[in-house]
């Protein structure tokens, strides 16, 4: 269940909040194939799953980036600004992506609210949102993502 804030006022004192986590997603081949289709990135390690069998991991694993991208699909799963007249990607400050994400692994994400500011007609927030990985210790993905929510 979704962290509700009722407004983007409201994210200025909750700085420090852990927001909660998503869902569990299993990461398939599809996916996979379908982020290649989307990018134009069909590097073996990701699209072969013959050669992928011999490769580092044993297996295909996910782009970073479709990690990454997954955390747009979570992030409504775990916070939710009420009374905001829109809500704006504004970007990232830093990106890492620790574990590689075989492929029929299963990823959620969790995500603590870092920072907040007024800025011009809203407020905006720095989420760190930590894609982990099941049964691993290191995490997909740490990113810590700027998002505007406007009043």
């Amino acid at each position: 269940m979704a962290t509700v804030f009722a407004s983007p006022d409201d994210l200025l004192d909750a700085v420090g909040t852990e927001l909660g986590s998503s869902e569990w997603l299993t990461i398939n081949q599809e996916r996979i194939n379908l982020f290649a289709d989307a990018t134009g990135d069909y590097q073996w390690i990701h699209v072969d799953p013959v050669a992928a069998q011999k490769g580092p991991f044993g297996a295909t694993v996910a782009h970073g980036y479709l990690t990454l991208a997954l955390t747009n699909q979570f992030l409504p799963e775990i916070v939710r600004v009420d009374n905001a007249s829109m809500g704006i990607n504004y970007g990232t400050n830093k990106v890492r992506f620790p574990q590689p994400v075989t492929v029929g692994s299963k990823v959620r994400a969790s995500a603590v609210l870092s920072e907040a500011q007024e800025v011009n007609g809203g407020v905006q927030a720095v989420i760190t949102i930590t894609v982990e990985i099941d049964g691993q210790t290191k995490p997909a993905c740490v990113v810590e993502s700027v998002s505007r929510f406007l009043r």
